[in-house]
C-alpha cells in the first residue's frame, strides 16, 4: 500500500453567512451552530480525524474567528477546570488530538464552492485531499463517511465524489451525476451537472458535501468560469476533469441531514439526540409522550 494514496488533508469551506440562519448567524457563524453539545464543525473535524487525516484547512471569511478560537487551546478555562479537578470536562475542551495541524485561510471574495477549495492550493501542493461540508452530517452505522471514502481512494486512486439518490423534486437543487455503476457502491463518471432542470437531470443522484479530489484539479480550477449564481462552481471543474481522467462516485452507508436548512438541523438535533449516550434513554421517552395535538 503507498503512502501516496493515503489521505492527510482535508479542506473546510466555511467562509459562508449562514444568511438562512438568521437572526442566530448574526454574529456567529452558522458551523458554530450545536447539533446537541457540539457544533457542526466539530462534528466535520472529527469525521476527518477519525479517516486518518493529520492536517485539517480551513477557507474562512470575516467574522469567523470563533472557529479557529474553538480548536484552539483555552487556557483559561484549562486552567480553571484543573483547579476545580474536572476531569470530564477538560477532555471535552480539548476538541482534536495534539498531533492534528490547523490552517485557516481566509477567503476574500465569495466566488463559490469552486473558488474556496482554490484558496486551498497553497496548503495542499501536490497531494490529494478531502474536501468536507460541515452542512452536510452524515450518522454512519459502522465507519463515517469520509473514512469509507479514504479506504475506497486506495483502492481506486482517483476522485471520489459522495452521492445519494435525490427526490426527483430536488433535483434541481444538486449537482447530478451521469455515468456508469460498476458495483453496488460506486459509480464511473460521464458527467456531472450543476441544479439542472427537473426533466433534464441526467439521473437520481446527487452530491452531497464529501470528496476526495487528486490535485489536478487544481490546474481545472484556475480556468473555471463562473457559473451557475455566477460563483466559480466545484461541479463545473469536476465534469472537466471527467473529460481528463478517471473520475467516481460512491454510494456511502449512512444518513445525511441537511443542515444548510432549518428543517434538516432539527432533524439532525433529534437524531443525534437519539444516539446520544446520556440523552438516548431520555429523549426517547419523551418523544413517546410528546402531545402532538
Amino acid at each position: 500500500m503507498s503512502s501516496n494514496n493515503q489521505i492527510k488533508i482535508a479542506v473546510f469551506p466555511v467562509a459562508g453567512m449562514g444568511t438562512r440562519f438568521l437572526p442566530a448567524t448574526k454574529a456567529s457563524p452558522k458551523e458554530m451552530l450545536p447539533i446537541v453539545d457540539k457544533p457542526l464543525i466539530q462534528y466535520a473535524a472529527e469525521e476527518a480525524v477519525d479517516a486518518g487525516i493529520e492536517t485539517l484547512i480551513f477557507i474562512t471569511g470575516r467574522n469567523k474567528f470563533s472557529i479557529p478560537n474553538h480548536f484552539d487551546k483555552a487556557y483559561e478555562i484549562e486552567t480553571e477546570l484543573e483547579r476545580r479537578k474536572k476531569t470530564k470536562e477538560l477532555e471535552l475542551v480539548n476538541v482534536l488530538p495534539s498531533n492534528i495541524k490547523c490552517i485557516y485561510i481566509r477567503q476574500n471574495q465569495a466566488l463559490g464552492l469552486g473558488h474556496a477549495v482554490l484558496c486551498a492550493k497553497p496548503a495542499v501542493g501536490n497531494n490529494p485531499f478531502a474536501v468536507i461540508l460541515a452542512d452536510d452530517m452524515i450518522l454512519s452505522k459502522t465507519n463515517g463517511c469520509l473514512k469509507q471514502m479514504a479506504e475506497k481512494y486506495i483502492e481506486l486512486n482517483s476522485s471520489i465524489i459522495a452521492v445519494e439518490k435525490v427526490k426527483k423534486e430536488y433535483l434541481h437543487k444538486y449537482g447530478i451525476i451521469q455515468g456508469s455503476k460498476i458495483n453496488q457502491s460506486d459509480w464511473e463518471l460521464k458527467n456531472i451537472v450543476e441544479k439542472p432542470e427537473i426533466e433534464k437531470a441526467p439521473s437520481d443522484m446527487g452530491v452531497v458535501g464529501r470528496y476526495i479530489l487528486n490535485e489536478s484539479i487544481f490546474d481545472i480550477l484556475e480556468n473555471t468560469k463562473k457559473g451557475a449564481g455566477e460563483e466559480i462552481q466545484l461541479t463545473d471543474a469536476l465534469a472537466s476533469q471527467i473529460t481528463k481522467e478517471k473520475v467516481y462516485a460512491y454510494e456511502f452507508e449512512g444518513k445525511r441531514f441537511d443542515c444548510g436548512n432549518k428543517l434538516g438541523f432539527l432533524k439532525a438535533t433529534i437524531e443525534y439526540g437519539l444516539h446520544h449516550g446520556e440523552l438516548s434513554k431520555d429523549l426517547k421517552d419523551y418523544l413517546k409522550n410528546l402531545d402532538l395535538s
